[in-house]
């Protein structure tokens, strides 16, 4: 005897509609993977966007930090200037020389990372998508060690520099004019008038502060090789993280 299928309207009904959800079922969970591929991509085009800009900013950092160091080699110039000329008994400068390199001594300007950049890598998750794990360390370096190392040390140099400079207005009387516009940082100045104060020129507290400001010149020129060389090594990875996208 042969066995029959018995094809009911039921049956019928059933099979389509198993056969309707199975393909709902695939369209969802194909839209999805599709949805998770494009957001994918638009997140390393918005990585690689990000990385290019990182390249720009460690251009002009670097600028920043060049003209730092041609600040702070003058002043230890100026110094060394200075220090001579009062071990020589005030016999190498005239007068005018000497407090026109005295007013060269300038060891307060600090570095100022342009780190906006990398605050949007980190708020957008576009750093963990970073394929370079060297790049990934060298951006933690730069912008959180060197970075909170540079603030310290710098806040430090900037208390001496206020002390330093409120100890030079006092003692010696200078008129001078400054011209905003010239100059790296924050302009420059020209001596007007002055009275040159020889007692507290040749004393042992004026030559320790030039000697303080010389060893935080140092200290600081240092620093900006360090924060240099991460800013250096983070330029070449990144160009190697763009042309490897």
């Amino acid at each position: 005897m042969k066995d029959e299928t018995t094809h009911t309207p039921q049956n019928t009904s059933w099979r389509r509609s198993a056969v309707e959800l199975v393909a709902i079922v695939m369209s969802i969970l194909l839209s999805f993977f599709l949805e998770d591929i494009r957001q994918e991509k638009e997140e390393i085009a918005k990585k690689d966007e990000l990385v290019q800009d990182l390249s720009i900013v460690v251009t002009e950092d670097l600028k920043q930090i060049k003209a730092l160091r041609r600040t702070l080699e003058l002043a230890l110039f100026s110094i060394a200037k200075l220090q001579d000329d009062i071990a020589s008994n005030h016999e190498k400068l005239n007068d005018a020389a000497a407090l026109e390199a005295l007013l060269s001594v300038e060891i307060g300007h600090s570095f100022f990372p342009q780190d906006g950049v990398y605050e949007q890598m980190v708020a957008t998750g576009a750093l963990e998508l970073i394929d370079s794990n060297a790049l990934k360390t060298q951006l933690l370096e730069i912008f959180t060690h060197l970075k909170d190392r540079n603030y310290a040390t710098s806040t430090e140099i900037d208390s001496f520099n206020i002390t330093f400079r409120n100890a030079v207005l006092a003692n010696f009387r200078i008129r001078f004019s400054y011209d905003s516009d010239d100059g790296v940082f924050y302009g420059s100045r020209k001596i007007e008038d002055q009275k040159f104060n020889h007692d507290y020129y040749m004393s042992n507290e004026f030559f320790g502060l030039l000697s303080q400001g010389s060893l935080y010149a140092n200290m600081y020129l240092r620093q900006l090789s360090d924060i240099g060389e991460g800013y250096r090594a983070v330029g070449a990875l990144a160009k190697s993280e763009i042309s490897d996208a």
